[in-house]
């Protein structure tokens, strides 16, 4: 974890956000964005995966982040991440290609969604998304430009 005044404040907020959340195995929600920060190399990708579910899974929107301090930098990177619902699932993957920070960030985070054992129960659809975000890390590492 790269700890800097601005990934504190990605910290707090990432923390206030997800408060009460749990995932599929009863787990803090919180475990999941700080796993993925984890791997992150820089202060603005270690803050865009400490956000990375916020304006998804939250009453949070991407201009709250802006207006909580988080540098345009981060808010591309948000922006690229927020997969709206209405947009096709590999087009969203695709659109996250172009930029190198969002692949790092989206690779962390399909990497640890896809770590099976971290759920108590496997069904036929986990093991579908399972396949489907393995093609995903494929795509990504093969279409992640170079530099950040």
């Amino acid at each position: 974890m790269i700890y800097t005044e601005l990934t504190k404040k990605a910290m707090k907020l990432m923390y206030e956000a997800h408060a009460g959340q749990v995932d599929k195995s009863g787990i803090p929600y919180v475990f999941h964005p700080w796993h993925v920060a984890e791997s992150m190399e820089d202060e603005i990708t270690c803050c865009a995966a400490l956000l990375h579910d916020v304006a998804e899974d939250t009453a949070i929107t991407l201009e709250d982040i802006a207006a909580a301090g988080m540098p345009e930098e981060v808010i591309h990177i948000l922006r690229l991440l927020t997969h709206d619902s209405d947009e096709d699932y590999y087009d969203y993957i695709r659109r996250i290609g172009t930029d190198a920070g969002a692949s790092r960030v989206k690779l962390a985070d399909l990497r640890h969604n896809s770590d099976l054992t971290r759920l108590d129960i496997v069904t036929e659809k986990d093991r579908q998304r399972h396949k489907k975000y393995l093609w995903c890390i494929e795509y990504l590492e093969h279409a992640m430009p170079a530099g950040h």
